[in-house]
């Protein structure tokens, strides 16, 4: 591979440019779009399994929603949410892969807006919890997340 090292001023400052032949940049580039081929294969088989991943109780984390989440949020599978920026739980895998929130969840979450109480949970909560809100992903969710 051939290499060539360039040093010019940009704004009073040394700037250190790489050039290299097309050749290893072409072979570079192929050696990238390989990579991610691979691991978009696997984050697909990945993401498939941790669509079923959850065991806890959904009617219990259902009963959690109804009583905390309900004021603002579309919990069940149909309605629109009582405040408009309150996502509907139905549809938050197109938004982010549910697991996700387990970790927020037992830490606390808090959003930017001042309306959203912060919400923690126990470990048997946020299972019971994200395993109500797999099983309410709409069709298009639950696509996007196997995608």
């Amino acid at each position: 591979m051939m290499v060539e090292v360039v040093y010019r001023f940009e704004n009073g400052r040394l700037v250190q440019q790489v050039w290299r032949c097309l050749r290893s940049f072409v072979a570079a580039g192929m050696l990238a779009a390989a990579l991610a081929t691979v691991a978009s294969i696997a984050l697909v088989g990945a993401r498939a399994a941790d669509v079923e991943k959850f065991t806890g109780d959904p009617a219990k984390g259902q009963a959690f929603a109804e009583e905390a989440c309900a004021g603002c949020h579309a919990v069940g599978t149909t309605g629109d949410s009582a405040l408009s920026q309150a996502p509907q739980f139905r549809q938050l895998s197109q938004l982010y892969p549910i697991e996700t929130l387990a970790e927020a969840l037992a830490e606390g979450i808090v959003t930017a807006h001042p309306d959203m109480p912060e919400v923690v949970l126990e470990p048997e909560e946020i299972e019971d919890f994200l395993s109500y809100l797999q099983s309410i992903q709409t069709a298009s969710s639950t696509e996007k997340l196997a995608r």
